[in-house]
């Protein structure tokens, strides 16, 4: 297959062409050739004006529901949702059913990848059936390319069983991914505690039950000297401990979701059930150090923590209500609307998580794998329920105003454009 991409500006700091209006001729896979002007007869011809293209994006964390839940999202439809938001390659994590924690599961997802326009990357769990009992075939999943460990959106509990995990992914050269959440405390808590859970009259849970398991966590990273990496930090207090554990030369990175970052407490004034997430809104104050945080470098990259739920799961009293939301399709505009820079953006869904987690990197010139993400930058529109290709809706976006499309994808031979 011949895809060329005309007149487009190339953001991606290892290309030689960085910064430069180029065309991209891409044949069988591959960059057969960046050069200012370039004719081919057989080849599907991208062009529009504004067009900018990077290396394509990783997003780190995110539920495809398959295999068991089928009805919430499929790998088909999750992969089409990933396509229409610029992701080139997702992460899964383990929580289906059966859980991926063992080599076969690994090698279902794989395979099943091999058909779509996007890499679908599992995560091996941590333990049996994310349970948190005992440990999984770790190194087995990694032999059949498991990317990463981690029981998904159930944390871990026991010390002891982490640090023994931690222990055994240094050998393998792994990495141990963790959402900091202790269970324990106020587990009846339905948003962040606080003036806001108060006023609305919904049990909260502090931000202790986040902050007490960074602290933990990192002392056992610090201990193994292993890779730990913590995902959908919301907290002040988490990025103040997490700053100190980098400048102490602990193997620890972290991630953000968008919406932790563009939502608060204050917004469930609405009690949308699409603002019931896990971990919970924080406060301003707390968005505030996490947007400063991703400006400094603290946070090191996005995580979609894109969570499909049927109608049902979300239309329902609030205590009832499934936590979390979708958000593959709308991370890039969400990005934009917060006024983060173009090449501060790129950084942080492509070229943070491909060197935390070693994936290959594809820089754009001649000869090299074509694995790119099509886009324009500045143009505000109105997110949509038509916009998602999902096979769930539950997204709190819709109906805000985003600055930042997605035009399409390259990758594995196809391409993938948004209406």
């Amino acid at each position: 297959m011949n895809i060329l991409l005309r007149k487009v500006r190339i953001q991606d700091p290892s290309s030689p062409y960085h910064g430069s209006v180029k065309d991209i001729l891409v044949t069988d896979g591959y960059i057969k050739a960046v050069e200012d002007h370039i004719d081919h007869q057989d080849a599907r011809v991208v062009e529009a004006a504004n067009l900018n293209v990077s290396q394509g994006w990783v997003d780190i964390f995110a539920d495809f529901s398959d295999p068991g839940y089928e009805h919430k999202e499929s790998l088909e439809t999750g992969a089409m949702a990933a396509a229409a938001g610029g992701f080139t390659h997702v992460f899964l994590v383990p929580n289906t059913s059966p859980a991926i924690h063992s080599k076969s599961q690994v090698e279902y997802i794989i395979e099943k990848s091999r058909r779509l326009p996007v890499s679908l990357l599992p995560i091996g769990a941590i333990t049996r059936n994310t349970e948190g009992k005992e440990l999984a075939e770790m190194y087995d999943m990694k032999l059949y390319d498991a990317i990463a460990f981690s029981d998904g959106f159930n944390a871990v509990q026991s010390a002891g069983l982490l640090i023994k995990a931690l222990q055994y992914v240094k050998a393998i050269n792994g990495v141990i991914i963790q959402i900091p959440d202790d269970r324990s405390i106020n587990p009846g808590g339905l948003m962040n505690e606080g003036i806001v859970s108060t006023r609305l009259g919904l049990p909260g849970k502090p931000a202790m039950a986040e902050e007490i398991m960074v602290a933990r966590d990192i002392k056992l990273a610090r201990y193994t000297e292993s890779r730990l990496h913590l995902t959908g930090i919301s907290s002040a207090k988490s990025i103040e401990y997490i700053r100190r554990a980098k400048d102490g030369g602990i193997k620890v990175t972290c991630s953000v979701t968008p919406y932790h970052l563009y939502f608060t407490d204050e917004d469930l004034i609405s009690y949308d059930t699409n603002l019931k997430v896990n971990l919970p809104l924080r406060t301003r104050k707390d968005t505030e150090a996490l947007m400063e945080a991703v400006k400094d470098g603290t946070i090191d990259c996005i995580a979609t923590h894109h969570q499909p739920h049927e109608w049902d799961s979300k239309t329902c009293e609030f205590e009832y209500a499934k936590p979390g939301m979708i958000g593959l399709e709308s991370c890039f505009g969400v990005l934009g609307q917060l006024g983060l820079p173009e090449e501060k953006i790129i950084s942080l869904i492509s070229g943070a998580p491909r060197k935390i987690f070693d994936l290959p990197v594809s820089t754009i010139a001649a000869g090299n794998t074509a694995d790119l993400t099509i886009y324009k930058t500045g143009e505000e529109y109105v997110f949509s329920e038509s916009m998602i290709r999902s096979k769930s809706k539950n997204t709190a976006f819709t109906g805000h105003t985003l600055k930042g499309k997605v035009i399409g994808i390259v990758n594995k031979d196809s391409l993938y454009l948004n209406d």
